[in-house]
Protein backbone atom coordinates (compact mmCIF):
# COMPACT_ATOMS: atom_id res chain seq x y z
CA UNK A 1 0.00 0.00 0.00
CA UNK A 2 1.68 3.54 -1.15
CA UNK A 3 1.79 5.67 2.11
CA UNK A 4 1.81 9.31 1.63
CA UNK A 5 -0.39 12.02 3.04
CA UNK A 6 -3.30 14.59 1.61
CA UNK A 7 -0.86 17.45 2.71
CA UNK A 8 1.58 16.00 1.01
CA UNK A 9 -0.75 15.43 -2.49
CA UNK A 10 -1.25 19.13 -2.07
CA UNK A 11 1.85 19.96 -1.77
CA UNK A 12 3.30 18.35 -4.95
CA UNK A 13 0.07 20.08 -6.89
CA UNK A 14 0.93 23.36 -6.03
CA UNK A 15 4.90 22.62 -7.27
CA UNK A 16 3.54 20.79 -10.57
CA UNK A 17 0.98 23.84 -10.80
CA UNK A 18 2.97 26.20 -10.41
CA UNK A 19 6.11 24.91 -12.34
CA UNK A 20 8.63 26.82 -8.91
CA UNK A 21 9.04 25.11 -5.43
CA UNK A 22 10.06 28.06 -4.19
CA UNK A 23 6.75 29.42 -5.45
CA UNK A 24 4.51 26.80 -3.75
CA UNK A 25 6.02 26.95 -0.73
CA UNK A 26 5.30 31.06 -0.75
CA UNK A 27 2.05 30.03 -2.10
CA UNK A 28 1.37 28.25 0.79
CA UNK A 29 3.53 29.43 3.23
CA UNK A 30 5.45 26.86 4.17
CA UNK A 31 9.33 26.32 4.10
CA UNK A 32 10.53 24.91 0.97
CA UNK A 33 11.97 22.06 2.30
CA UNK A 34 8.20 20.92 3.29
CA UNK A 35 7.80 20.91 -0.46
CA UNK A 36 10.92 19.24 -1.38
CA UNK A 37 10.77 16.25 0.99
CA UNK A 38 6.98 15.82 -0.18
CA UNK A 39 7.92 14.97 -3.66
CA UNK A 40 10.59 12.83 -2.73
CA UNK A 41 8.36 10.67 -0.42
CA UNK A 42 5.83 10.40 -3.23
CA UNK A 43 8.48 9.80 -6.06
CA UNK A 44 9.75 7.02 -3.80
CA UNK A 45 6.61 6.19 -2.81
CA UNK A 46 5.19 5.37 -6.27
CA UNK A 47 8.82 4.78 -8.14
CA UNK A 48 9.12 6.84 -10.60
CA UNK A 49 10.28 10.65 -10.84
CA UNK A 50 7.59 13.06 -11.29
CA UNK A 51 9.44 16.18 -12.34
CA UNK A 52 12.65 17.16 -13.85
CA UNK A 53 14.62 20.05 -11.33
CA UNK A 54 16.76 22.45 -13.00
CA UNK A 55 18.45 24.61 -11.05
CA UNK A 56 17.55 28.47 -11.18
CA UNK A 57 14.84 27.28 -14.13
CA UNK A 58 12.19 25.34 -11.90
CA UNK A 59 10.34 21.98 -12.35
CA UNK A 60 9.14 20.68 -15.17
CA UNK A 61 6.50 17.56 -15.04
CA UNK A 62 8.26 14.34 -16.49
CA UNK A 63 5.48 12.26 -19.20
CA UNK A 64 4.57 10.15 -16.04
CA UNK A 65 4.34 13.49 -13.87
CA UNK A 66 1.66 14.68 -16.20
CA UNK A 67 -0.40 12.33 -15.86
CA UNK A 68 -0.17 11.75 -12.04
CA UNK A 69 -0.63 15.85 -11.45
CA UNK A 70 -4.03 14.80 -13.38
CA UNK A 71 -4.77 12.21 -10.71
CA UNK A 72 -3.91 13.95 -7.94
CA UNK A 73 -5.85 17.52 -8.91
CA UNK A 74 -8.98 14.69 -9.53
CA UNK A 75 -8.46 13.35 -5.95
CA UNK A 76 -8.09 16.67 -4.41
CA UNK A 77 -11.13 17.87 -6.06
CA UNK A 78 -12.99 14.68 -4.15
CA UNK A 79 -11.83 15.14 -1.09
CA UNK A 80 -12.87 18.53 -1.21
CA UNK A 81 -16.77 17.82 -2.07
CA UNK A 82 -16.36 15.02 0.09
CA UNK A 83 -15.99 17.22 3.12
CA UNK A 84 -18.82 19.56 1.60
CA UNK A 85 -21.08 16.76 2.00
CA UNK A 86 -20.14 15.48 5.44
CA UNK A 87 -20.73 19.20 6.53
CA UNK A 88 -24.40 18.92 5.08
CA UNK A 89 -25.07 15.91 6.53
CA UNK A 90 -25.77 18.20 9.58
CA UNK A 91 -27.72 20.76 7.82
CA UNK A 92 -24.82 23.48 6.82
CA UNK A 93 -24.95 23.53 3.18
CA UNK A 94 -21.27 24.46 2.03
CA UNK A 95 -18.32 24.34 -0.08
CA UNK A 96 -17.15 24.93 -3.24
CA UNK A 97 -18.65 24.93 -6.94
CA UNK A 98 -16.11 25.23 -9.83
CA UNK A 99 -18.28 26.83 -12.71
CA UNK A 100 -17.43 27.83 -16.41
CA UNK A 101 -19.36 30.02 -18.35
CA UNK A 102 -19.33 31.12 -22.10
CA UNK A 103 -18.42 34.36 -22.24
CA UNK A 104 -20.71 36.20 -24.17
CA UNK A 105 -23.83 34.56 -22.20
CA UNK A 106 -22.17 35.46 -18.69
CA UNK A 107 -22.50 39.20 -17.72
CA UNK A 108 -26.35 38.77 -19.06
CA UNK A 109 -26.93 35.21 -17.26
CA UNK A 110 -24.74 34.34 -14.13
CA UNK A 111 -25.92 37.53 -12.15
CA UNK A 112 -29.40 36.23 -11.57
CA UNK A 113 -28.04 32.92 -10.73
CA UNK A 114 -25.47 33.89 -8.64
CA UNK A 115 -27.83 35.67 -6.51
CA UNK A 116 -30.20 33.24 -6.07
CA UNK A 117 -27.83 30.74 -5.27
CA UNK A 118 -25.76 32.42 -2.53
CA UNK A 119 -29.10 34.03 -1.04
CA UNK A 120 -30.04 29.89 -0.82
CA UNK A 121 -26.96 29.35 0.41
CA UNK A 122 -24.51 31.82 2.35
CA UNK A 123 -21.56 29.56 2.82
CA UNK A 124 -20.88 28.74 -0.58
CA UNK A 125 -17.73 29.26 -2.04
CA UNK A 126 -17.59 30.06 -6.28
CA UNK A 127 -14.77 29.48 -8.55
CA UNK A 128 -15.76 30.90 -12.32
CA UNK A 129 -14.30 30.72 -15.64
CA UNK A 130 -15.00 32.25 -18.83
CA UNK A 131 -14.41 31.19 -22.24
CA UNK A 132 -15.70 30.36 -25.73
CA UNK A 133 -17.39 27.06 -25.58
CA UNK A 134 -14.61 24.81 -26.77
CA UNK A 135 -12.60 25.67 -23.92
CA UNK A 136 -15.26 25.52 -20.91
CA UNK A 137 -15.85 21.78 -22.45
CA UNK A 138 -12.47 20.92 -21.97
CA UNK A 139 -12.37 22.67 -18.70
CA UNK A 140 -15.54 20.48 -17.71
CA UNK A 141 -13.47 16.97 -18.83
CA UNK A 142 -10.39 17.80 -17.50
CA UNK A 143 -12.33 18.03 -14.23
CA UNK A 144 -11.20 22.24 -13.40
CA UNK A 145 -15.46 22.86 -13.27
CA UNK A 146 -17.67 20.75 -11.80
CA UNK A 147 -20.53 22.06 -14.41
CA UNK A 148 -20.68 24.15 -17.67
CA UNK A 149 -23.33 26.97 -18.93
CA UNK A 150 -23.19 26.65 -22.88
CA UNK A 151 -25.29 25.91 -25.29
CA UNK A 152 -26.33 22.08 -26.44
CA UNK A 153 -24.76 21.74 -29.75
CA UNK A 154 -21.02 21.91 -27.33
CA UNK A 155 -21.37 18.29 -26.01
CA UNK A 156 -21.69 15.30 -26.13
CA UNK A 157 -21.81 11.48 -24.93
CA UNK A 158 -19.47 12.00 -22.22
CA UNK A 159 -21.80 15.16 -20.94
CA UNK A 160 -25.21 15.70 -18.95
CA UNK A 161 -27.13 18.58 -20.18
CA UNK A 162 -29.72 20.29 -18.44
CA UNK A 163 -31.92 22.95 -20.79
CA UNK A 164 -32.84 26.00 -19.16
CA UNK A 165 -34.07 28.26 -22.49
CA UNK A 166 -34.08 28.38 -26.09
CA UNK A 167 -32.34 31.29 -26.99
CA UNK A 168 -33.88 32.56 -30.69
CA UNK A 169 -30.90 34.27 -33.05
CA UNK A 170 -31.83 38.21 -33.45
CA UNK A 171 -30.44 40.67 -35.46
CA UNK A 172 -28.11 43.57 -33.90
CA UNK A 173 -28.85 47.16 -35.93
CA UNK A 174 -27.38 50.48 -36.01
CA UNK A 175 -30.54 53.11 -35.02
CA UNK A 176 -29.21 54.73 -38.52
CA UNK A 177 -29.87 51.59 -40.24
CA UNK A 178 -33.49 52.08 -42.06
CA UNK A 179 -34.27 47.93 -41.11
CA UNK A 180 -33.95 49.55 -37.30
CA UNK A 181 -37.77 51.16 -38.06
CA UNK A 182 -39.14 47.70 -38.96
CA UNK A 183 -40.50 45.36 -35.70
CA UNK A 184 -38.61 42.03 -37.18
CA UNK A 185 -36.17 40.93 -39.97
CA UNK A 186 -35.97 38.26 -42.51
CA UNK A 187 -32.58 36.32 -43.07
CA UNK A 188 -33.31 37.41 -46.75
CA UNK A 189 -33.44 41.01 -45.90
CA UNK A 190 -30.18 40.32 -43.98
CA UNK A 191 -28.40 38.69 -46.62
CA UNK A 192 -26.02 40.10 -49.06
CA UNK A 193 -25.45 43.07 -46.58
CA UNK A 194 -21.85 44.05 -44.38
CA UNK A 195 -22.02 41.70 -41.60
CA UNK A 196 -19.93 41.75 -38.05
CA UNK A 197 -19.56 38.62 -37.13
CA UNK A 198 -18.99 36.68 -33.38
CA UNK A 199 -15.54 34.98 -34.50
CA UNK A 200 -15.75 32.26 -31.62
CA UNK A 201 -15.19 28.31 -32.41
CA UNK A 202 -19.04 26.47 -32.90
CA UNK A 203 -20.42 30.45 -32.87
CA UNK A 204 -19.12 31.06 -36.28
CA UNK A 205 -20.30 28.40 -38.03
CA UNK A 206 -23.91 28.52 -36.47
CA UNK A 207 -23.99 32.38 -37.31
CA UNK A 208 -23.07 31.80 -41.12
CA UNK A 209 -25.22 28.23 -41.55
CA UNK A 210 -28.73 30.00 -41.15
CA UNK A 211 -28.05 31.32 -44.42
CA UNK A 212 -27.41 27.96 -46.15
CA UNK A 213 -29.59 27.68 -48.95
CA UNK A 214 -30.27 31.48 -49.11
CA UNK A 215 -29.28 32.48 -53.01
CA UNK A 216 -27.47 35.44 -51.06
CA UNK A 217 -25.31 35.34 -48.11
CA UNK A 218 -23.63 38.17 -46.19
CA UNK A 219 -20.18 39.55 -46.53
CA UNK A 220 -18.54 39.24 -43.56
CA UNK A 221 -16.84 43.00 -43.20
CA UNK A 222 -15.42 42.62 -39.77
CA UNK A 223 -14.76 39.57 -37.52
CA UNK A 224 -14.00 39.73 -33.51
CA UNK A 225 -13.94 37.15 -30.82
CA UNK A 226 -15.73 39.99 -28.66
CA UNK A 227 -19.16 40.36 -28.21
CA UNK A 228 -18.24 44.27 -26.88
CA UNK A 229 -16.78 44.65 -30.07
CA UNK A 230 -19.26 43.73 -32.07
CA UNK A 231 -21.75 45.77 -30.31
CA UNK A 232 -19.26 48.69 -30.89
CA UNK A 233 -18.89 48.17 -35.28
CA UNK A 234 -22.60 47.63 -35.32
CA UNK A 235 -23.45 50.85 -33.28
CA UNK A 236 -20.47 52.71 -35.42
CA UNK A 237 -22.27 51.52 -39.10
CA UNK A 238 -19.82 48.94 -40.09
CA UNK A 239 -22.71 46.11 -40.73
CA UNK A 240 -25.46 44.14 -38.21
CA UNK A 241 -24.54 41.36 -36.64
CA UNK A 242 -26.60 38.37 -35.01
CA UNK A 243 -26.59 37.61 -31.61
CA UNK A 244 -28.76 35.21 -29.37
CA UNK A 245 -28.30 36.81 -25.77
CA UNK A 246 -29.27 40.10 -25.04
CA UNK A 247 -26.35 41.67 -23.29
CA UNK A 248 -27.23 43.84 -20.25
CA UNK A 249 -28.14 47.85 -20.85
CA UNK A 250 -29.69 46.89 -24.35
CA UNK A 251 -33.59 45.88 -23.45
CA UNK A 252 -35.40 47.85 -25.72
CA UNK A 253 -35.99 51.67 -23.88
CA UNK A 254 -32.74 51.68 -22.27
CA UNK A 255 -30.73 54.78 -22.39
CA UNK A 256 -27.80 53.06 -23.31
CA UNK A 257 -29.38 51.70 -26.49
CA UNK A 258 -30.04 54.43 -28.16
CA UNK A 259 -27.51 53.47 -30.86
CA UNK A 260 -28.43 50.00 -31.25
CA UNK A 261 -31.69 47.98 -31.95
CA UNK A 262 -32.30 44.23 -31.50
CA UNK A 263 -34.68 42.90 -33.76
CA UNK A 264 -36.24 39.42 -33.49
CA UNK A 265 -35.17 37.23 -37.02
CA UNK A 266 -38.98 35.91 -38.17
CA UNK A 267 -38.56 32.69 -38.84
CA UNK A 268 -35.76 32.28 -36.57
CA UNK A 269 -34.02 29.45 -38.51
CA UNK A 270 -32.42 26.76 -35.71
CA UNK A 271 -32.69 27.97 -32.54
CA UNK A 272 -29.67 26.75 -29.97
CA UNK A 273 -30.57 25.59 -26.42
CA UNK A 274 -28.16 26.95 -23.47
CA UNK A 275 -27.80 25.07 -20.15
CA UNK A 276 -25.85 23.33 -17.84
CA UNK A 277 -23.72 20.35 -18.76
CA UNK A 278 -22.04 18.46 -16.31
CA UNK A 279 -20.07 15.11 -16.65
CA UNK A 280 -22.22 11.79 -17.60
CA UNK A 281 -22.75 8.99 -15.09
CA UNK A 282 -21.12 11.19 -12.37
CA UNK A 283 -22.52 11.10 -9.15
CA UNK A 284 -22.33 15.26 -8.06
CA UNK A 285 -21.35 16.49 -4.79
CA UNK A 286 -24.81 17.84 -3.00
CA UNK A 287 -23.83 21.16 -3.31
CA UNK A 288 -23.79 20.85 -6.99
CA UNK A 289 -26.87 19.37 -7.35
CA UNK A 290 -28.25 22.08 -5.28
CA UNK A 291 -26.72 24.56 -7.59
CA UNK A 292 -28.31 22.62 -10.71
CA UNK A 293 -31.88 22.59 -8.84
CA UNK A 294 -31.55 26.31 -8.12
CA UNK A 295 -30.91 27.32 -12.06
CA UNK A 296 -33.94 24.87 -12.78
CA UNK A 297 -36.21 26.37 -10.81
CA UNK A 298 -35.02 29.96 -12.27
CA UNK A 299 -35.75 28.71 -15.27
CA UNK A 300 -39.43 28.08 -13.87
CA UNK A 301 -39.81 31.14 -12.49
CA UNK A 302 -39.18 33.01 -16.28
CA UNK A 303 -35.93 34.62 -14.72
CA UNK A 304 -33.87 34.40 -17.92
CA UNK A 305 -36.76 35.60 -20.90
CA UNK A 306 -35.42 39.29 -19.89
CA UNK A 307 -32.15 38.06 -22.23
CA UNK A 308 -33.91 37.24 -24.97
CA UNK A 309 -35.54 38.48 -28.50
CA UNK A 310 -38.59 37.26 -29.07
Amino acid sequence: MLNFTLKQLRYVEAAGRLGSIASAATKLNISQSSITAAIDVLEAELGYDLFLRTPAKGIYPTSAGLETLKLIRSYLDQTLHFEADLLSVGGAETGLVKLACYSTAAPSFLPPVLKSITTRFPNLSLSMLEGHMEMIINCLDSGEADLVFTYEQSVDHRHTFHALFAAPPYALIATGDPLSQQTEVTLAQLASRPMVLLDLPFSRDYFTSLFDGMQGAPIVAHSTRSSEMVRALVSAGFGFSILNIRPLGYGEGDAENTALRALPIRPAGAVPIFGIATTANVKQPKIVRAFIETCLNLKAQGAFDRMLVF
